[in-house]
């Protein structure tokens, strides 16, 4: 596990970031019926469930394992439909990324689902994670099946 901050949750390892967005699913859609089926459309209802959470403009500490899950669930979406895998950073992409782990393509690049959360916490709607699948380099030539 590792430890971004006093005030961040700790973060799961790559190898059990599947499993850490599966529970978080789990428990989410067990309260509501929310339709988190890994499908890429489905990234439009994080990019809503986000705006949400900032509607009241709590201080980001009281959201963050929120956040958190609804990035793993990102990255997931992004492993099952565009052929990347979870990875933990090197010490330069976590001072980068201000994360400890991150997709890698088929390409090589690396790409951070959990800080897109983040940022449209922070920013707003230009800060699309819908959009940010949309426009990622490096997916795989041929669909990925879902598993």
């Amino acid at each position: 596990m590792h430890r971004e901050s006093d005030n961040a949750p700790t973060t799961p390892s790559a190898d059990k970031m599947r499993a850490y967005a599966t529970q978080f699913v789990d428990r989410l859609t067990e309260r509501s019926r929310l339709p988190l089926d890994y499908s890429v459309a489905s990234l439009r209802l994080v990019d809503l469930i986000v705006d949400g959470l900032r509607r009241d403009r709590p201080d980001r500490a009281r959201v963050a394992l929120t956040l958190q899950g609804l990035g793993a669930y990102t990255g997931e979406v992004i492993v099952r439909r565009a052929g990347g895998r979870w990875v933990d950073f090197d010490a330069g992409q976590r001072e980068f990324f201000r994360q400890s782990v991150g997709i890698r393509m088929p390409d090589g690049r690396a790409w951070n689902p959990l800080g897109k959360v983040v940022n449209r916490f922070e920013t707003g709607p230009e800060e699309s994670v819908q959009r940010f699948y949309l426009m990622l380099h490096g997916r795989a030539r041929t669909p990925v099946r879902c598993l």
